[in-house]
């Protein structure tokens, strides 16, 4: 991933946190076969490892059930939001501003394990679940036991579990870093007033960042 200097965020714990609430990324592999990309709910555990271990799962019919050889990616996009030079203070007086887009973006690379042993695989179903009803916040989180027995072990034999042994871990936070904090307010406080849940992401962000 393309980063200058100025927007790498290398900080571990900063890393993980981003991958948890993001959650939702994009596995991603090329072979012989050409590319393959798969869009897959992931669970870390960030000590298992010294960078941490990602997993997840994929149907028994997905290509990425059997390529497991060599390095691939995972990437967690989080959220991200056009900046327009209205915000910026000299865009009124000198006008020489262009847009551009924010963002913050983990990725992390490794080699694949792929099992199918019933248990695993329950307790993985067991750990994305209760991540997922939490992030929800459901009054009453569902449960994998809430199921019938023979209707979960179905589901079970229909899926094959992903381990991600995490090798390298790169991080980008585009939040305007290579501009004056004035700049940045500016875009910051303009950005706030616009609705998507991104887009205010990225304001609370933009600002932080200017906290040192």
């Amino acid at each position: 991933m393309y980063t200058p200097k100025t927007f790498v965020e290398s900080r571990l714990p900063v890393l993980h946190e981003a991958i948890r609430s993001i959650a939702f990324g994009t596995l991603v592999t090329a072979g012989e076969g050409g590319i393959e990309a798969s869009h897959l709910p992931f669970v870390l555990v960030p000590d298992e490892g010294p960078l941490g271990t990602l997993y997840a799962h994929v149907a028994r019919p997905n290509n990425h059930a059997g390529r497991h050889g060599g390095e691939v990616l995972a990437i967690f996009a989080g959220a991200h939001a056009y900046i327009s030079p209205n915000g910026y203070p000299g865009k009124a007086t000198h006008h020489r501003e262009v847009p551009t887009w924010n963002y913050i973006a983990v990725h992390a690379y490794g080699r694949v394990e792929t099992y199918d042993d019933p248990a695993r695989l329950r307790a993985h179903l067991v750990s994305l679940t209760d991540q997922s009803e939490r992030a929800a916040s459901q009054p009453v989180p569902w449960k994998v036991d809430d199921a019938p027995d023979d209707y979960v072990a179905a589901n079970l034999r229909a899926i094959i579990g992903i381990r991600l042994p995490i090798d390298r871990l790169e991080g980008k936070w585009k939040l305007g870093q290579n501009r004056p904090v004035e700049d940045r307010l500016g875009a910051a406080t303009l950005l706030a007033e616009r609705p998507g849940d991104d887009e205010q992401a990225i304001a609370r962000a933009m600002v932080d960042s200017t906290k040192g």
